[in-house]
């Protein structure tokens, strides 16, 4: 998403979100509406819930997060956008109550969510800049990684590369085609690279297909990442590829879409680890010029090696570790003790306005009586003053 002015981003994402949201509760609606599924909840007399926190329905069965898109050393005007992003989508989510339909009282998006026990967080130290965290938080980041398997119909094709190597070019599973257009910018790049490309695209066959290029309806993304001859990666920014990217050590070129996409390529690029590109407004020569920076600049394949040996070097493996969570919670019937008093606060509370203001009138107060006090002196002695050159 391009931000061309300040004004337009936060009206691009509000209308985003609304949509989103328009969908998820049609999605919650089908769920509640369902009584065979309902009945069959109830009857199972289930222990825990396990929620996907984008798709902000696993709450009423049981009874999102700011993107600035920005790093963690930001500048003056940087830290100002920051506040006001944190300051607007905050009230802007406390006011969110289109849930209220599915209870019996006043509920906000924000109250629902925060019932939660524990939040599992698919990120780790190796993306995320350093920041206090709650209790009931745990980063469980890469835990469906896998060692990379051998592929003979495709190792062929990767043998031929030669010392350039392959490039792996995927944008997930949500968008695995795009407009004629936009293919057949991007196709004549890919031409001009030494490097062979797989290309997971199931759209029309680009006009001007090179030699280099091979396109697959689907890929086995994680074992090509792990191939010795992968030299860099083409992504949309999904947590799952740069974390299988960050696990085998790949550089990226990051063409992100939506949600938390743009977000997790300025983490990559402030790691030193991506380039990024926008989907809309990029060349042919960008693109080039893109791989080419990630693939012979060394100083990409250093860094997000040393984002490798981070993700690698745990006391404890991130799946181990979610299903220990996991387990703690159905073990002792939620996780309560862990959860913070300030999901119980209002938003005037939370943010201490009503100590602020309390203060403030205190202060005042202080100032009034003092300047009443000065004013009632400075009579007292003019009075006096007058009284004496009369006499």
């Amino acid at each position: 998403m391009a931000k061309d002015s300040f004004g337009a981003y936060f009206s691009t994402v509000r209308i985003l979100f609304g949509e989103f949201s328009d969908i998820f509760m049609q999605v919650c609606k089908d769920i509640v509406s369902n009584k065979k599924l309902m009945r069959k909840l109830q009857k199972s007399r289930f222990d825990v819930v396990f929620a996907n926190a984008i798709i902000s329905c696993g709450e009423l069965l049981a009874e999102i997060p700011n993107m600035s898109e920005l790093h963690d050393h930001m500048t003056f005007m940087e830290r100002v956008k920051n506040i006001i992003y944190v300051l607007y989508f905050d009230f802007w989510f406390q006011t969110l109550n289109k849930w209220n339909q599915f209870y019996r009282r006043h509920t906000t998006l924000f109250e629902a969510m925060g019932k939660a026990d524990i939040w599992l967080i698919r990120t780790y130290w190796d993306s995320e800049f350093p920041c206090p965290l709650l209790p009931n938080f745990e980063f469980v980041g890469g835990l469906h990684h896998k060692p990379d398997k051998s592929l003979p119909k495709i190792t062929c094709f990767c043998s031929f590369s030669g010392e350039h190597g392959i490039v792996v070019f995927s944008l997930g599973s949500m968008i695995s085609n795009m407009t004629e257009e936009r293919a057949n910018m991007i196709e004549p790049a890919l031409a001009q690279i030494p490097q062979k490309v797989l290309w997971r695209y199931d759209g029309k066959k680009p006009d001007t297909l090179g030699p280099n290029t091979r396109l697959y309806d689907w890929i086995p993304q994680n074992d090509l990442l792990g191939h010795p001859k992968t030299k860099a990666f083409i992504t949309h920014g999904g947590t799952n590829g740069i974390y299988e990217a960050i696990y085998h050590g790949v550089p990226m070129v990051g063409i992100p879409l939506f949600a938390d996409q743009p977000d997790n390529i300025a983490h990559m690029m402030a790691k030193g680890a991506a380039i990024r590109l926008d989907m809309e407004t990029m060349s042919r020569t960008d693109l080039v010029n893109a791989l080419k920076q990630v693939i012979n600049n060394p100083s990409y394949k250093e860094n997000v090696m040393w984002l490798s040996t981070i993700q690698h070097d745990q006391p404890v493996k991130p799946l181990d570790r979610a299903v220990f969570w996991i387990e703690f919670v159905m073990r002792h019937k939620g996780a309560k003790h862990l959860r913070p008093a300030a999901h119980s606060l209002t938003w005037y509370q939370y943010h201490s306005l009503d100590v602020i203001g309390f203060l403030l009138v205190c202060v005042a107060t202080a100032v009034f009586v003092l300047t009443k006090c000065c004013l009632f002196c400075c009579q007292k002695f003019s009075k006096t003053g007058k009284k004496a050159k009369r006499e």
